[in-house]
């Protein structure tokens, strides 16, 4: 007895341990990808390339912040879980100062560089950002514009972004230039995605469901076999 007892021992009892250590690595994720997506939320809707210095720093800091916990399992998730709500809460103080003080703003985001003035490239600026001619070209091909001299300013953001504007003659000509009234317009919004009614769309549309049920019976339908349907007011 003692002999299978042993050896049970010495060939589950690993097992059973990495199961464990399995099952926990499991929890861990769950736990700190529900809490980073909330944390990031809070942080508002931004792309990569569009955030502010401070943010793309914070994003940075609660990955790496992140990856402890779920590397090291000895390390206690709570520590993980402070550290990055202290991380958003910072961030939403420091939101808060930049929306009150342009100080703080200019200290923590920096400020927006105009890189061309009236046509003329300002070679001084493009010093001080750093960039060089191919950087501009490139960033001004990205806007579909491959010729410099057609630029009146252009403006290098603090996310990294350029702003262009053309000069008159270059600049696309808008109905309003040819003297075109154009009818009032009106957003197109989803009232029906994968059979489903969209109550929010259907509040700022002020319909009701009888209103989209008389629209689809109309087409000869059903709601549950219509993919997408939409309407403006």
């Amino acid at each position: 007895t003692s002999t299978i007892i042993t050896y049970f021992m010495q060939k589950m009892l690993p097992i059973i341990f990495s199961v464990i250590i399995l099952i926990t690595t499991i929890i861990r994720t769950i736990i700190l990808y529900a809490f980073i997506t909330f944390a990031i939320r809070i942080m508002g809707k931004r792309q990569i390339g569009d955030m502010q210095p401070n943010e793309l720093v914070i994003t940075l800091l609660i990955s790496e912040i992140a990856a402890i916990p779920l590397q090291d399992i000895s390390q206690p998730i709570l520590s993980g879980v402070v550290a990055i709500f202290m991380l958003i809460v910072l961030e939403i103080i420091m939101s808060v100062l930049s929306m009150k003080s342009i100080t703080v703003r200019r200290f923590m985001n920096g400020k927006s560089a105009v890189i061309i003035k009236n046509g003329v490239i300002d070679q001084n600026v493009m010093k001080d950002v750093r960039m060089t001619v191919l950087d501009l070209v490139e960033l001004l091909r990205g806007q579909n514009i491959f010729d410099i001299s057609t630029v009146a300013f252009a403006v290098l953001e603090v996310n990294g972004n350029l702003s262009v504007l053309l000069k008159g003659g270059e600049q696309p000509v808008t109905a309003k230039d040819l003297g075109i009234k154009k009818e009032k317009e009106a957003l197109p919004l989803p009232v029906i995605s994968d059979g489903k009614i969209l109550t929010d769309s259907l509040k700022a549309l002020n319909i009701t469901n009888e209103d989209i049920l008389k629209k689809v019976k109309a087409n000869k339908t059903e709601v549950n076999n219509v993919f997408l349907m939409t309407l403006d007011r």
